[in-house]
């Protein structure tokens, strides 16, 4: 990596709870392609003091994780379709004090969708209702399915996300009859949820494919239970690489290979 010096880009992180996933995957590829960058991950209890500092600072770019993916919404000057159509941001770009805000997650969604040739005919069971159920949602329903079903104890976001895509909401869990299910809670990451098994036996065994969006650690209860079946696993670890790699490309303007992003998710992952 470059020494520090006046000319020198700087991107952050704003999360509630920062990890070093994305400030090793960014300052693995700057050291890697030669790039006069830098990247570090924050937290604050004062987000719109921090957006004006993006911009006042001349902060390239910004990634944003829970808690902040609405609340940034009205602090930008553009908010592109991948975000405003779920009303959820995790990547903001400054352009000489221009804020627009995108969300790669949904990118990211998309593209595993795609990669991993899920069927649309299949019977879906999300469960989780925040920031990043949106965008897996979304990026279901761009891709075609029908019957999908979001399960969250939080009535008010659980039936709105499942209305607003013209799905089903349940606020427990329904009869294990699904092929595919989702894990969009912190149940498995790394804390005080890290034992938990996000869906019962009975789930696993039913479906064909189990995706789990915690990002770390990349093996949780849930893929290692699947991986057990011999289920189709997708896990987290494939959408943080991918949507780091989205950002990455966004803020620096040069495109990766997929040697590149595996390499860099395989170094944020070597602590």
């Amino acid at each position: 990596m470059p020494i520090l010096n006046k000319d020198m880009s700087v991107c952050i992180s704003l999360a509630g709870r920062p990890s070093n996933l994305g400030t090793r995957f960014h300052n693995f590829l700057y050291d890697e392609l030669g790039l006069n960058f830098i990247y570090k991950a924050f937290t604050t209890d004062d987000i719109d003091g921090a957006v004006r500092g993006v911009r006042a600072l001349g902060i390239r770019g910004c990634s944003v994780s829970m808690p902040f993916k609405e609340a940034v919404i009205p602090l930008v000057d553009v908010v592109e379709v991948s975000a405003a159509a779920i009303e959820s941001v995790n990547t903001i770009v400054n352009d000489d004090g221009v804020l627009t805000a995108s969300n790669t997650d949904y990118e990211a969604i998309a593209m595993l969708i795609d990669e991993h040739a899920l069927d649309p005919e299949q019977r879906v069971l999300v469960r989780g209702s925040g920031g990043m159920a949106k965008a897996v949602v979304a990026a279901f329903r761009g891709a075609g399915f029908a019957d999908l079903t979001v399960v969250a104890r939080n009535a008010d976001a659980g039936e709105a996300l499942a209305e607003k895509y013209r799905y089903h909401w349940v606020a427990r869990d329904p009869d294990p009859d699904f092929d595919l299910i989702v894990n969009v809670t912190p149940l498995g990451m790394l804390g005080a949820d890290a034992a938990a098994l996000a869906f019962a036996p009975e789930f696993i065994e039913r479906a064909t494919t189990v995706f789990d969006v915690v990002a770390f650690p990349a093996e949780t209860p849930l893929i290692v239970a699947a991986r057990g079946a011999g289920k189709r696993v997708v896990s987290g670890a494939e959408v943080i690489a991918l949507q780091a790699a989205r950002q990455f490309e966004r803020y620096t303007g040069v495109p990766l290979t997929r040697e590149q992003v595996e390499g860099a998710s395989a170094f944020s992952r070597a602590e």
